[in-house]
């Protein structure tokens, strides 16, 4: 079995390769990042747009929704920069490129993934980090919110937390092309309703409430983990614990995609 050591190694050599290989072509680069942060800034935008015209979304403040957009962006940023690969799967198995990955000493999951790093979801990190430092030295004096040492342990077990569940939910996700032919669609789906996660869940209606709750867990990847952070007199005691819930969701994901990969049978051709 092989040592966390010598994987860290192997992924160091696999992603400086590929950064290598990305910067040959770093208009392409450039233009991605660009585009990349314009996006988000549209997103922030249309946040502050909206916020002049209503006080509050659901009770909630605008600096409390700033929070709650900066968190759930931030909680993006593992998927984008170490899962990024997720989007190509389909590709691989219809033109039979992915039986490489049976012939490696290596855990299939982790080859796979490592061979792609996003290079333009760093200027998501820059851009997430100033909306949320904003928000919470507001929330300071809105909410008399303190970042002692505690809520800021608490924020990194969250965003820990929410990034897990993301990850679990996108892998599972692109585990349909093992079983599916238009899988891309599924992916597509479950990509585009993590964007609810920035929105209270209180905006929704019951059946809406539970699906993004136990069914596709969105809302443990913004609205749960920043309720304990801004509004802890709201929350349920059982909500710290999706921190643990986090763990065995990805557990599942992995089995899932343990499971298709046993499923795959190439090409056939």
């Amino acid at each position: 079995m092989q040592t966390l050591k010598y994987y860290f190694i192997i992924y160091f050599m696999i992603v400086s390769q590929y950064i290598k290989k990305r910067l040959q072509y770093r208009a392409d680069i450039i233009i991605s990042v660009i585009g990349m942060l314009f996006l988000n800034i549209t997103s922030f935008a249309t946040l502050w747009i909206l916020f002049h015209s209503i006080n509050s979304l659901a009770g909630w403040s605008f600096n409390e929704m700033l929070f709650l957009y900066a968190f759930s962006l931030l909680s993006m940023i593992p998927l984008q920069l170490f899962f990024d690969n997720i989007w190509q799967l389909h590709t691989h198995l219809t033109e039979g490129t992915f039986i490489k990955y049976y012939f490696r000493p290596l855990n299939m999951m982790f080859y796979y993934m490592s061979e792609v790093f996003d290079i333009k979801a760093v200027s998501q990190v820059v851009l997430a980090l100033v909306a949320l430092f904003i928000a919470a030295d507001k929330l300071t004096i809105e909410n008399g919110i303190i970042w002692n040492v505690s809520r800021l342990c608490i924020f990194f077990v969250m965003l820990f937390s929410s990034s897990t569940i993301v990850i679990s939910i996108m892998i599972i996700a692109v585990c349909s092309a093992f079983w599916i032919r238009n899988s891309f669609s599924v992916l597509s789906f479950a990509f585009k309703v993590k964007d609810y996660s920035r929105y209270p869940i209180t905006v929704f209606d019951g059946f809406l409430r539970y699906l993004l709750t136990f069914l596709i867990p969105v809302g443990f990847t913004g609205y749960y983990p920043v309720l304990i952070l801004v509004r802890p007199e709201e929350v349920e005691p059982v909500l710290y614990f999706s921190p643990v819930l986090s763990i065995i969701f990805f557990f599942f994901a992995y089995k899932v995609w343990g499971r298709g990969v046993r499923q795959y049978n190439g090409t056939g051709s």
